[in-house]
């Protein structure tokens, strides 16, 4: 209701609709600020649609969309972004960094190869097509990553589109150890990064 305000936590696993003021900090999975809405805090969001004013540390993992009377300022962390003439933006931007994913193991048998499907790999980042996507392979151990179509040539860099179009197969050295595996990490068209490597098994089948 407008000129209704809320202070403190605001938590709403739904579509949410403000037409008052929230002070303090608002999570949902959908939120529409109405004209005569307001956030001051902060907000987190998967889709956020502006037509009022918000305030502070702003976090939308997919699309925040600020109309022509929609006004957004402090430090935003936004997937994709989108404004309407009229509308107003006066924040620090920083795109949502790529999510690396799958169960990070597969089976080899003893000095041959495997392919690296998206089970055992992805990435997800909503503002970067799998070919912007990148990963650096690091410390490989017992093996190495290529090309099935280069299955002789380590290769240190790939894409989600390699990964996607089945072009990736782990080779294993013929070492007697249990396992192998390598290390990875995936980075977006602007920079950002998954955080710190993640490690990949590989269990080596007699």
């Amino acid at each position: 209701m407008p000129g209704t305000v809320i202070e403190g936590e605001v938590v709403a696993k739904g579509p949410l609709t403000i037409n008052g003021r929230v002070q303090g900090n608002l999570t949902a999975q959908s939120v529409t600020i109405s004209r005569t809405g307001g956030i001051f805090g902060s907000l987190r969001a998967q889709n956020a649609v502006v037509h009022g004013d918000v305030q502070g540390e702003v976090s939308v993992i997919e699309l925040i969309s600020i109309g022509e009377t929609g006004s957004v300022s402090g430090r935003v962390e936004y997937g994709r972004i989108a404004m309407a003439e009229g509308g107003s933006l006066s924040a620090t931007l920083r795109n949502v960094p790529p999510h690396l994913s799958g169960d990070l193991n597969l089976s080899v048998a003893r000095g041959g190869s495997v392919q690296i499907t998206t089970v055992d790999l992805t990435a997800f980042d909503p503002d970067d097509s799998a070919r912007d996507l990148t990963y650096t392979v690091s410390r490989p151990k017992n093996g190495f990553v290529a090309f099935a179509a280069e299955p002789s040539t380590s290769i240190g860099t790939f894409t989600q589109a390699d990964l996607e179009g089945g072009r990736l197969v782990f080779v294993h050295s013929g070492a007697t150890a249990p396992t192998a595996g390598f290390d990875t990490i995936v980075s977006d068209a602007k920079g950002a990064t998954s955080g710190e490597p993640r490690h990949v098994t590989v269990s080596v089948v007699a």
